[in-house]
């Protein structure tokens, strides 16, 4: 008794061959063993996929329409009655071997792909001084890089040369081949293997680029850098990268900082720190001295009378310009000074009667032990309290 396929299909005799098509696509989605594992739906998975077999081969349909079974011979049948999804990795492949999808083992190619293809981006260190760093400057840079072709302007032909369609792949860029499956005829593609993929070949390429209507060359490129960057950040020049295949557009370089340590100046961030020695006298007395900012210059530094060393005094908007993502610089960061009280370790006579004499003015002969801080809350009395 003949099978009734339209009815494993769920369409109707009079189907069009888009009907039938999805509805073999809905069935096989809902039962392929990647989304449903059971006995049953791989049984009922193996009925649908032969009948859409049958009723997608003209041949078969009209064997089907007069009565008949085209299938009781065993044609198309998976071999020796093995596993019916051998040769196939997912549901994905079984739909590219039906509907002519690129993906997986079967289907058929994108057909040929275009000679002029996108360049790719560029990476390359500079060196920068913080002080350049803080002002911004324009860095000429030499760039090893793929530029166009100026004998063929990109074309990857000689002069006179000429680009004709593959005879392998008739301008496909693809060879395919049929196979034989339970699933019916299965059409595979491959890049052709004369033209790679193109489609076209050239019959006398350009002897400066091989064809390729490109070469390696170094030149130079001028890099604004802003105000601001730091140690790590990345300068974006757009079009600057290497120019694609067959003169296609130039990718983006990309500048990436190396800020040298300064002798002076530690920078966090946008905030600068800085040592500023001060003799004892001065930190005594009190002055206004001057100190030398990295991008201001000269800045009078008050010291207060008694300064103590250690002090930490904050020069607001004396640090680095804050460069924000869009490339504008928004304000500055602190300058943090650190004074460093130095005592002298050489003195003359006439030095050491004057202290001499200041001591015993201020009672300071005789050093004494520091107030162990019990009764204003000191250090000492804080580490008593913590190893409590």
């Amino acid at each position: 008794m003949a099978r009734d396929y339209y009815g494993t299909l769920g369409v109707a005799k009079n189907a069009t061959d888009q009907e039938i098509k999805r509805a073999y696509r809905k069935l096989a989605r809902e039962l392929h063993p990647d989304v449903n594992p059971s006995e049953d739906a791989q049984h009922r998975f193996g009925e649908v996929t032969t009948a859409y077999e049958v009723l997608s081969d003209p041949q078969k349909r009209k064997i089907v329409d007069l009565g008949g079974d085209p299938m009781d011979n065993g044609a198309g049948r998976g071999a020796g009655g093995g596993d019916p999804f051998a040769g196939f990795g997912g549901l994905g492949d079984i739909m590219d071997a039906f509907f002519g999808g690129a993906g997986g083992g079967g289907g058929r190619g994108r057909g040929p792909r275009s000679r002029v293809q996108p360049g790719s981006d560029a990476l390359i260190r500079i060196g920068l001084t913080l002080e350049e760093c803080a002002t911004g400057v324009d860095k000429e840079i030499a760039v090893d890089t793929a530029i166009l072709c100026d004998l063929c302007r990109g074309a990857g032909t000689a002069e006179g040369g000429s680009v004709h369609t593959c005879d392998t792949c008739g301008g496909m860029g693809e060879i395919q081949s049929v196979q034989r499956s339970f699933l019916g005829q299965v059409v595979t593609a491959r890049p052709c293997p004369v033209c790679r993929g193109f489609g076209e070949v050239i019959t006398d390429p350009c002897q400066k680029c091989g064809g390729d209507g490109r070469v390696r060359s170094r030149r130079s490129v001028t890099a604004k850098i802003p105000p601001g960057v730091g140690d790590g950040m990345r300068i974006r020049l757009s079009g600057q990268g290497e120019v694609g295949a067959g003169g296609g557009p130039a990718g983006d370089l990309y500048v990436e900082i190396d800020e040298a340590p300064h002798e002076v100046f530690v920078r966090q961030g946008n905030d600068l720190h800085c040592n500023f020695r001060v003799p004892m006298t001065t930190a005594a007395l009190g002055a206004s001295v001057p100190i030398e900012t990295l991008i201001d210059g000269d800045y009078d530094l008050e010291i207060e009378p008694g300064t103590q060393p250690a002090t930490e005094l904050v020069l607001t908007g004396k640090g680095m310009p804050r460069l924000r993502s869009s490339g504008r610089v928004d304000g500055r960061g602190d300058l943090h000074v650190h004074i460093d009280v130095v005592v002298p370790t050489k003195l003359d006579d006439a030095q050491r009667e004057l202290l001499h004499d200041l001591a015993r003015q201020r009672g300071e002969e005789v050093p004494t032990l520091a107030n162990n801080g019990t009764k204003h809350g000191g250090l000492f009395s804080k580490l008593r309290a913590k190893n409590r």
